[in-house]
């Protein structure tokens, strides 16, 4: 019985320093493009100019899904085998969906694990501000070869306007970057 209760903590002990090394790995991301998913076109190009920024300042080729559609432009054209076949030329393999999930603080992380057409469906109903909140969550959802590989929630709390929200965004972002996807 001894035998077995050391073999079974063996294991155990084993397969959490396991899991520790899976995750602190990281997404190793080396390229993406940056698709914000707001319906505001001004929204839409700050969100994806400040994400592409910080992730050019780490050493991350990014590219806004902006430079390669046209302003007001459904971004599920993405989607289709041309445009995907262009993005692939850039030698981008990653894809990044950023929207507004929320104005609360409790958001947790989803369960769903959609696919990239479903999730770049997928509407967004809200503004990157809103007057009289104080918190805003950010959804992150990167995808490759059509699949969700990392999922992150970003919540900036005590913001007052629109810049106060995209400076408290960038903060975190450049952190959550470093520590987890690059």
């Amino acid at each position: 019985m001894k035998n077995i209760l050391y073999l079974f903590f063996a294991l155990t002990v084993l397969s959490a320093s396991n899991l520790t090394l899976a995750q602190s790995k990281g997404l190793q991301l080396k390229n993406v493009l940056v698709i914000g998913q707001l319906d505001k076109p001004e929204d839409r190009y700050s969100m994806e100019i400040n994400v592409t920024e910080i992730f050019t300042e780490l050493g991350i080729k990014a590219i806004p899904s902006l430079n390669m559609l046209k302003l007001g432009t459904d971004a599920s054209l993405i989607a289709t085998d041309s445009m995907k076949q262009v993005i692939a030329a850039k030698g981008i393999d990653t894809y990044l969906l950023v929207s507004v999930r929320g104005y609360d603080k409790i958001f947790k992380a989803t369960t769903m694990n959609d696919d990239f057409n479903t999730a770049l469906g997928a509407g967004n109903l809200f503004p990157l501000y809103r007057d009289e909140i104080v918190s805003v969550s950010f959804e992150f959802k990167f995808f490759r070869n059509g699949a969700m590989v990392q999922y992150d929630i970003i919540k900036c709390g005590n913001v007052s306007n629109r810049d106060a929200v995209i400076k408290k965004l960038r903060k975190q972002l450049l952190k959550i970057a470093v520590k987890d996807w690059k």
